[in-house]
């Protein structure tokens, strides 16, 4: 089973119990943990009713200089740029395209120029 515990303004709480519940679904709980969760708390203007209801949920303090301010978003690597290969589609694509039109040229000045 899932395990949920925020830290919001210095203080612990497991919200275990609380995740079905939620309003915005245990998702929302669970990518707060990890961090310091006052400004995803904040940023969602709860109400006085929410804000009393965690006291059933809090555990303790914590030591906030111990605690992330922010995930470290690491990006996936994306495939760089190679004009190299892009110029060798190019070419490929040329080498298909150009004796298809000489082709259809071909084909449209023997139309225009065959005599009835």
């Amino acid at each position: 089973s899932k395990d949920c515990w925020l830290i919001i303004s210095g203080k612990v709480y497991n919200v275990t119990p609380f995740m079905e519940d939620h309003p915005g679904g245990d998702e929302v709980l669970l990518s707060a943990t990890g961090k310091d969760a006052t400004n995803d708390f904040e940023d969602v203007g709860h109400s006085d009713s929410a804000r009393e209801m965690m006291d059933k949920y809090y555990i303790g303090e914590v030591d906030v200089s111990t605690v992330p301010k922010k995930r470290t978003y690491v990006p996936p690597q994306q495939a760089h740029y190679n004009p190299d290969k892009t110029s060798e589609f190019i070419i490929k694509i040329l080498q298909f395209l150009v004796p298809l039109l000489i082709l259809g040229l071909a084909f449209v000045v023997r139309h225009y120029t065959k005599k009835d």
